[in-house]
């Protein structure tokens, strides 16, 4: 039986030979254009046929209340010698504590012991985490949507011109936000707010600006404070009010001292629409870049952020569904 099975197959082995080859031609064409449903390269699809293969992650995001803000309102004006006014606006009564001089080190230690030991709920216990490695401190009673103005300044014998040379030990100023009243820390899930702020001095001129922002929750975690880069018109500084020059040089600056994120410069549009389809309303923002630049209908086509072009690993809306519609018919 063998022996006729080989005889056959050796006089029709051209046909077999064709016949092999064909099915394999079929067999790849079909996964090249994607007949399969595989999870393989598809370059024969439009547009809405590829919504599901470039549909990235979407991180799940839960409200939280933020009782502190906290501004500078005049950051030339700013320095070591001459002092800093600060403009907290607080949804309660609250507890403004500034350290001059803070300890880089103790800090971001008082930080992870907020996580692993004890919560950060008042100023004596972040001053028991810091073992008082800082110079100065003052404090301030911060009364609820009060927003006058409070001037921190070193005292004249402390007869300190500049923290020293980059990269620094000590932060020019560490601005502490904690809630007043025991009842408050009890119904608010942020419980302090740590700002590093940035002060020119003699030897390190770059402008005033808040560095770093800490909200600290009741739960033990602690999230860093980062700014969107929307592309529609915001009442935040823009690049443009500084020259080309004076921006490279505190990037440089910012580099030296460790201080500086790969992050794009905020962008310029005079409208809120997406940069994409210019209709819909900007609704995402992508990450990790944190672009908000894109609309509900044409988050899902993109697996790169169409302004830097990085990959984005993840994604959230600004406001739901249900909040856009009560927005807009409040408008009408």
């Amino acid at each position: 039986m063998a022996a006729v099975f080989l005889v056959t197959l050796y006089e029709y082995s051209p046909l077999f030979y064709i016949t092999v080859v064909f099915v394999c031609f079929l067999v790849t064409s079909g996964l090249v254009l994607g007949w399969f449903g595989l999870g393989v390269p598809v370059i024969l699809r439009n547009s809405e046929e590829t919504e599901s293969s470039t549909r990235v992650l979407k991180k799940r995001m839960r409200q939280v209340k933020n009782p502190f803000g906290l501004e500078i309102p005049h950051p030339a004006a700013a320095s070591v010698t001459k002092g800093i006014a600060l403009t907290p606006d607080c949804l309660e009564d609250c507890i403004l504590t500034c350290y001059w001089g803070c300890s880089v080190q103790k800090l971001h230690e008082a930080l992870q012991k907020h996580v692993y030991c004890f919560r950060i709920k008042t100023p004596q216990a972040l001053e028991d985490a810091l073992y008082s490695e800082y110079l100065y401190r003052q404090q301030y009673f911060i009364k609820k949507n009060d927003k006058e103005e409070k001037y921190c300044q070193l005292p004249e014998d402390a007869q300190v011109v500049d923290f020293g040379p980059v990269p620094r030990s000590r932060y020019p100023l560490i601005a502490l936000l904690t809630l007043a009243d025991e009842e408050d820390r009890e119904i608010y899930d942020i419980i302090s707010m740590v700002a590093v702020i940035h002060i020119p001095d003699e030897s390190y001129r770059l402008s005033c600006r808040i560095l770093y922002q800490y909200l600290l929750l009741a739960q033990g975690q602690y999230h860093d404070l980062k700014q969107l880069f929307m592309s529609a018109n915001s009442t935040a500084p823009s690049p443009s009010d500084t020259s080309p020059g004076e921006r490279s040089r505190e990037r440089s600056s910012l580099e030296k001292a460790g201080l500086a994120e790969d992050e794009p410069e905020l962008l310029e549009e005079n409208s809120k629409d997406c940069v994409v389809c210019q209709n819909g309303t900007v609704n995402w923002v992508l990450l990790p870049c944190r672009h908000a630049c894109l609309c509900d209908g044409c988050v899902k086509y993109f697996q790169q952020c169409p302004m830097c072009r990085q990959f984005v690993q993840e994604s959230f809306p600004l406001c739901s569904k249900k909040e856009q519609d009560e927005d807009e018919s409040t408008r009408v």
